[in-house]
């Protein structure tokens, strides 16, 4: 009985011990997280100067980010836009002017939706495919045989993806806010309780909207598109383990991506205001 007693501190002391660093754990894996993000970042930025003999890894992604990644943000910005120009007619039949769903629309578009909605998509079509990729090649041991080849990953695997994300992200998102204001002004054209022209609802987002407010999506485009490629490139370089942690990368890969769009777009939008 005594001897249990004796042991009854040393076990207390170790749990309060262990506590702490159950809290700080987290908060070190981010930094951990973001220092390894920085650190693949400056090392492709240090061979930029390869990348004109990389055209064709340049144009290869450019082709997977771009081309493949059109057709579901052009669905998804449709069906955004026109439901946004739908809630925007129900809630102006009774409290306002219908003529201000092609600036509401128009507005939402090119500075917030678009640009998220192609990062989300993005994240999830593209993300997950580099995440796939570089986990499955970290994995079965291709990673160490660039490296023992004294072939860079960050040169090879890294560097054309974020080039390619930086020139097809201002497609991806003009497409949607075209897509987008197309969309609305369908259904404000045969909804019978909005039943606006076309030419009216683009007049009023022609006279209230300026070069500006697309340029602020584009930027917003840009940071999201170059942090999510960075980051799923990042976690897949450094799986650990065995194929079942390829998964694993992937889902962590992505939800990392998501939660970073939305911390971005706050401090990006506080930014550009």
């Amino acid at each position: 009985m005594a001897a249990e007693t004796s042991h009854a501190p040393e076990e207390n002391e170790s749990i309060l011990t262990a506590a702490p660093k159950q809290v700080v754990r987290p908060f070190v894996r981010v930094l951990e997280g973001i220092g390894s993000c920085l650190r693949l970042l400056a090392e492709a930025a240090r061979h930029a100067p390869t990348l004109p003999r990389q055209f064709g890894r340049f144009i290869e992604q450019c082709y997977l980010i771009g081309y493949t990644t059109l057709p579901i943000v052009g669905i998804l910005s449709f069906f955004i836009g026109s439901v946004l120009a739908l809630q925007s007619g129900y809630a102006a039949a009774n409290l306002g002017p219908k003529q201000f769903i092609g600036l509401l629309v128009g507005l939402s578009m090119a500075r917030e939706l678009g640009p998220v909605m192609a990062a989300v998509l993005l994240a999830g079509r593209v993300g997950s495919a580099i995440a796939a990729e570089l986990a499955s090649m970290k994995v079965y041991q291709e990673i160490d045989a660039l490296e023992t080849m004294n072939i860079p990953p960050a040169r090879m695997l890294v560097l054309p993806r974020l080039a390619a994300v930086l020139a097809m992200m201002p497609v991806l998102t003009i497409m949607s806010d075209l897509v987008g204001w197309f969309g609305g002004a369908i259904v404000a054209k045969y909804t019978h309780f909005i039943s606006i022209e076309p030419a009216s609802y683009f007049a009023t987002m022609r006279q209230y909207m300026d070069f500006g407010d697309v340029l602020n999506g584009l930027v917003k485009a840009e940071v999201f598109g170059f942090a999510v490629v960075l980051v799923c490139c990042n976690i897949g370089l450094n799986t650990r383990g065995g194929p079942r942690e390829i998964g694993a990368s992937v889902t962590r890969a992505v939800v990392t991506s998501l939660i970073l769009i939305l911390v971005l777009d706050y401090f990006v939008t506080k930014a550009l205001m």
